[in-house]
């Protein structure tokens, strides 16, 4: 049975963790102890106390030495997780008794992509010794992360969260999205589109209850036609211009300031296809009641100078 959080964190130390990572990486308790300066017979009983402390066994004896079995495996990747974490808690530390630089983590939506570069730019600029961890994915996905305190800040949507109100919304923002394909589609020299010429081809479409698939499929709808069967689904913005770089047959709604970087350089080609629906508003969003970092705090100010709704 595995012990309860207040007994494990109790009970776990830091080095412990290490010498895991560390028979991870060499598969022998020699070596292991070695890499955390301690004796053999002291790798040997932090072994069994951290056994002891998760209550499981995490380590099996083969002919290539020790390795870990499935919760061994799951331990040694928060172990590392923790351990990176304490590198980024020194790296903010410092930057905070420096008066510059520091860390600053940042999760992004596909659409909010070109605006964040741009004010990462800016802000570079001015901390050139910031460090800098950036996260494209779904509103539904950075929200936890948020949650956690994994990220400072989340350009996304609260509104796809169960408890919206956790949060607070500080710069909103609109995209204007476009339809777009491969320059060689069939539909690439259409004057005028309309959503029934496209129902039956191939759509690059975000995971079901996504803004961006709502809208879509509100399309659809209002058009009194059936949503597009077997489309491919992906909330990453590579994987949709490889996909319709590899197949002239599919296309894609994406946020247009993402895709004019593929459309200058000829990769992709907009087809004519209005769009009625209006897309909701994303925002720079952080948890209720939390301050924001410095770092956090400066990239907010850039993000308040790119054409906030309403300004």
């Amino acid at each position: 049975m595995i012990p309860s959080l207040s007994s494990i964190s109790s009970r776990l130390r830091l080095r412990q963790l290490r010498l895991l990572i560390a028979l991870d990486e060499h598969g022998s308790l020699h070596k292991a102890a070695e890499r955390v300066s301690i004796t053999q017979p002291g790798a040997t009983k932090a072994l069994r106390e951290i056994e002891s402390t998760l209550g499981a066994t995490l380590f099996e004896r083969t002919p290539r030495g020790l390795e870990p079995n499935d919760l061994g495996r799951c331990v040694i990747r928060y172990a590392r997780l923790i351990h990176t974490d304490l590198a980024h808690l020194r790296e903010e530390m410092l930057g905070i008794l420096q008066g510059e630089g520091g860390r600053l983590s940042v999760g992004i939506i596909m659409g909010g992509v070109p605006m964040l570069m741009r004010a990462l730019g800016r802000l570079r600029e001015k901390q050139p010794q910031l460090s800098v961890e950036i996260i494209e994915d779904t509103s539904a996905r950075l929200l936890p992360m948020v949650d956690q305190g994994r990220l400072d800040l989340a350009i996304c949507r609260s509104s796809v969260s169960q408890r919206p109100d956790d949060y607070v919304c500080l710069s909103e923002h609109r995209e204007e999205l476009v339809l777009v394909g491969n320059p060689q589609h069939p539909l690439a020299s259409a004057g005028e589109l309309e959503l029934a010429d496209l129902q039956d081809h191939s759509w690059v479409v975000y995971p079901a209850n996504m803004p961006m698939r709502l809208l879509l499929e509100r399309e659809f709808n209002e058009a009194g036609l059936d949503f597009p069967r077997y489309p491919i689904e992906t909330s990453s913005t590579f994987t949709t211009l490889m996909l319709l770089q590899e197949d002239p047959r599919l296309v894609a709604l994406m946020p247009i300031e993402v895709a004019q970087f593929a459309l200058r350089h000829g990769m992709l080609t907009r087809l004519p296809l209005r769009i009625r629906s209006r897309t909701e508003v994303y925002s720079a969003v952080t948890r209720q009641g939390s301050a924001l970092t410095a770092p956090a705090a400066l990239l907010l100010e850039e993000l308040r100078k790119e054409n906030p709704l309403g300004a």
